[in-house]
């Protein structure tokens, strides 16, 4: 019986992809030297092996001088143990659209080179006057940037009640941040992701094979949980983790992304945790909300097993109305795609959507589902690179720096593979870690900024044979679109943010 059942669900879901679209190809030239985009993320790498080095990897697209163009933001970590910006190596950086192709570093005019170590971040209008704002998510204190309209920002953190929540007495390490406006009051609310329990030099001393030292695995640190900071409207937040449930909800958040799947009305949100099981928080009519991510599938892999969540985008994959999951992992365990059954609960298409087995052999972090070759459907594109930069030493076959990956959307149901037909700059390996979508040159084509740890910044120009976008560009003036904002950029707050 519950085979048969199954396999209704996948005719129903689909029966969804109907229409395939016209062959077309998805192409990408990296050209971040050639746009002047210059930007090494530094992480401090040590003999110690601190868990907070491999992850750095905040990237964000953001128009913040509203000209038509979008502008780039881009996260670096810190000194070790200092956990501080001791020389402009570490700076954040914010490159202005000269509108010609190239970019122009105006971090310091603008003051975002930021303070501590840094992991993700996260763009929106907080106090609706029309400029975005940054948002930097920190192992340290986190940061909030308020757009001035000028070409400046103003750190308000401390006037906004941001500097982070406490676990034991200690700020919990954020990795990543989104906004969204969770009670419809018509401001932006802000949920941050929190990752585990940690000390500088204090990680345990993990062993890869033959004594070599390595980065642990994540069940050696202890949960924390995320929180959420209602907008007052005054440019000050309150912490309501406490009184909406999600402070009783203990993981280790990697990334955050939103959208309402269950049509209520109000915005719902999906945690991506990592080797715990990960989150979908259900809003009770902004009031509270319901965990209820393993009641709708979306809680664990295939074989049930909780997975290494990393970046995730929720998203409407095949254009039912419904958005759908897509979240990224670790080798041997695939970037499992939850598809939305319009029922409150979401079924597992990873086999038959065609991506369990090339993902199964990949590590991915950043991610997005967006469509990059025009033709009304969605495709999926990840950031990768294996987590231990001294892999090779364990499994000969294995590499630390990985290609990255595009998969395009047949509209049948099925995803392909076309990353080896995506252009000669698409196939060098790097350790990979965030990605931003949006179109730079305002030709109707996603662009993709991709950050390599302790390497240079990608900018792959999307150079696609494709018509005139359908709706997904993310691009032009920061305008009144507040709520739409928010779920289109929550996922480019972390690794997309995570991690994007």
């Amino acid at each position: 019986m519950r085979a048969s059942s199954a396999i209704v669900v996948l005719s129903v879901l689909a029966a969804a992809w109907s229409g395939s679209p016209a062959p077309t190809g998805i192409r990408f030239e990296e050209t971040a030297e050639k746009a002047g985009l210059r930007f090494v993320t530094s992480n401090s790498p040590t003999p110690n092996k601190n868990q907070i080095e491999t992850m750095v990897a905040g990237v964000a697209f953001l128009d913040y001088d509203g000209d038509g163009y979008m502008d780039i933001y881009l996260v670096g970590g810190a000194a070790i143990p200092s956990l501080k910006k001791e020389s402009p190596v570490y700076w954040n950086r914010l490159f202005h659209n000269n509108h010609d192709g190239t970019f122009t570093d105006v971090t310091e005019k603008a003051g975002v080179a930021g303070t501590g170590y840094g992991m993700g971040v996260a763009v929106g209008d907080y106090d609706n006057d029309g400029w975005p704002d940054i948002f930097v998510a920190n192992v340290t204190d986190n940061q909030l940037f308020h757009n001035n309209g000028d070409g400046t920002f103003t750190d308000v953190t401390a006037k906004a009640g941001l500097q982070g929540a406490k676990l034991d007495g200690k700020k919990m390490w954020s990795a990543g941040a989104g906004w969204f406006d969770y009670n419809n009051d018509g401001l932006l609310d802000l949920f941050v992701v929190n990752y585990c329990k940690w000390e500088v030099n204090q990680d345990p001393y993990c062993t890869i094979g033959g004594g070599t030292r390595g980065y642990c695995h994540p069940n050696y640190y202890r949960p924390t949980h995320n929180a959420l900071y209602r907008n007052n409207g005054d440019s000050t937040f309150t912490d309501v983790s406490e009184q909406t449930g999600i402070a009783s909800l203990y993981g280790k958040g990697m990334s955050v992304s939103f959208a309402d799947y269950d049509s209520d009305g109000f915005l719902d949100a999906f945690v991506a945790n990592d080797t715990t099981p990960n989150f979908l928080l259900h809003n009770l009519g902004g009031k509270r909300f319901e965990e209820v991510g393993e009641t709708a599938g979306v809680a664990y892999g295939a074989n049930g097993a909780a997975l290494s969540g990393m970046g995730a985008d929720f998203r409407d994959v095949n254009n039912d109305g419904l958005p759908d999951i897509w979240h990224t992992s670790v080798e041997f365990e695939t970037f499992p795609l939850y598809a939305n059954r319009g029922r409150g609960d979401f079924a597992d298409l990873t086999v038959a959507s065609g991506l369990a087995r090339p993902t199964s052999q990949m590590s991915g972090w950043g991610n997005g589902i967006v469509d990059l070759d025009n033709d009304g459907w969605k495709d999926l594109f990840v950031a990768r690179s294996n987590v231990l930069d001294n892999i090779g030493k364990v499994v000969a076959e294995r590499r630390y720096p990985e290609p990255n990956s595009v998969f395009r959307n047949l509209g049948n149901g099925k995803f392909q593979d076309v990353s080896a037909e995506a252009g000669p700059d698409f196939q060098k390996e790097a350790p990979h870690r965030g990605v931003a979508f949006g179109d730079i040159d305002n030709d109707g084509r996603i662009d993709a900024v991709v950050s390599v740890l302790g390497g240079p910044v990608k900018l792959f120009h999307n150079i696609s044979d494709a018509g005139q976008s359908n709706g997904d560009r993310r691009t032009g003036p920061y305008h009144d679109r507040r709520r739409q904002f928010a779920m289109e950029r929550g996922h480019d707050s972390g690794w997309v943010c995570l991690f994007q």
